[in-house]
């Protein structure tokens, strides 16, 4: 567990909408302390508040009004130990692992390490056991790294279904199908995001790559961790029982909450019932509830009984939106069970999974 040691940690990307996200959970964090702020050229040199163009409901936190805004080199946060990176994917290959050299433990929102062999894809409410994989990465450099690493968070659409199917597995065993379509909130395009006149009034059935992403890091995260005869650990990709996903992607006019509509079916026969389904899903308690992490929710998944809910509106704030929605489980007529699923993008689906990953390294004591 954590001794209260207050640690130094910089957000890279933070003028953008995941930085500000980052800034704002992380500006009365009882031990992660606000220390540098890292963004393009064109911001650097500047007071944080004269760079950003602030977007959230609560104003710029006195913790970063007097701090100035940085090039993302490791030079300028050599006084942190953790890094928060809410970069652009064009941008944050090169600049996340030149951290990783530069010793810094790297928490990543973007994509361009999710399908790296050695870099764990993390939903903290899930699969906290591949942190086992951080000292592979870390002995992959030469000379070995002593502290640096790369984990990454994932999409936020596939972080709000892989949470109630990782505690339908865990009751139930392996899940051999899985269809979702989901309603995504316009915040999941970022700042300025789409045009008015292309989402008002309408629904928007293609996200690019967004499909793809849902279908392959749902086997990552569901799936364990082997070894090989030569010792080294790899990702199986849900290999032991095969896992077939089908995505299908929505942008809808809603401006913050992923709702997705689920259906699964079990290679146990026969199936559970929704109560039993509903059941499981209440008891499923994370990793990072049980280890005190301070973002943690205490209902990892909490199931309404209404038969109109989850609504984005209503219920993406509830618990900070650390948690997962889960309404109408019902018998499906194709394969066994369907619900819907709302999951706050913004926050389990972006910074605050970050945040809980970063926590769960410094109670593991991998930091």
């Amino acid at each position: 567990m954590h001794d209260f040691r207050k640690i130094n940690v910089g957000v890279l990307g933070a003028t953008g909408t995941v930085g500000q996200r980052f800034i704002t959970l992380l500006a009365d964090h009882p031990f992660f302390i606000l220390h540098a702020l890292g963004a393009s050229q064109r911001s650097a040199g500047k007071p944080y508040p004269a760079a950003v163009t602030w977007k959230q409901t609560k104003p710029v936190p006195a913790v970063v009004r007097n701090l100035v805004v940085r090039e993302c080199k490791p030079e300028f946060f050599t006084e942190c130990e953790i890094i928060f990176s809410g970069l652009d994917a064009d941008v944050a290959g090169p600049i996340e692992e030149s951290f990783r050299l530069a010793e810094f433990a790297v928490f990543s929102n973007a994509k361009n390490y999710r399908r790296d062999p050695h870099v764990p894809l993390i939903v903290p409410l899930v699969n906290s056991s591949h942190m086992a994989m951080i000292p592979q990465q870390r002995a992959l450099h030469t000379p070995p790294l002593r502290k640096g690493f790369i984990l990454t968070n994932a999409n936020c659409s596939t972080t709000g279904v892989v949470v109630p199917l990782a505690a339908l597995e865990k009751t139930f065993g392996p899940i051999e199908s899985c269809m979702v379509t989901t309603m995504q909130a316009i915040s999941g395009a970022g700042y300025p995001g789409l045009p008015s006149l292309d989402i008002m009034d309408n629904v928007v059935p293609y996200i690019s790559g967004e499909e793809e992403k849902i279908e392959w890091e749902m086997l990552k995260i569901l799936g364990g961790l082997t070894e090989g005869d030569d010792g080294n650990k790899a990702f199986d990709m849900h290999a032991k029982q095969p896992l077939r996903v089908s995505a299908m992607c929505n942008r809808v006019p809603v401006i913050e909450g992923h709702t997705e509509c689920v259906s699964v079916r079990f290679a146990r026969r026969p199936p559970p019932s929704p109560q039993q389904v509903r059941e499981a899903l209440l008891a499923y308690t994370s990793d990072a509830w049980t280890m005190s992490c301070p973002s943690a929710p205490r209902h990892t998944v909490f199931v309404h009984e209404e038969p109109d809910r989850p609504q984005p509106r209503l219920d993406r704030d509830y618990q900070a939106g650390a948690g997962v929605n889960v309404g109408r489980v019902r018998q499906c007529p194709v394969l066994d069970i369907k619900f819907v699923v709302l999951a706050n993008n913004v926050a389990i689906g972006a910074a605050t999974s970050s945040i809980l990953n970063a926590e769960l390294a410094v109670c593991k004591g991998i930091i």
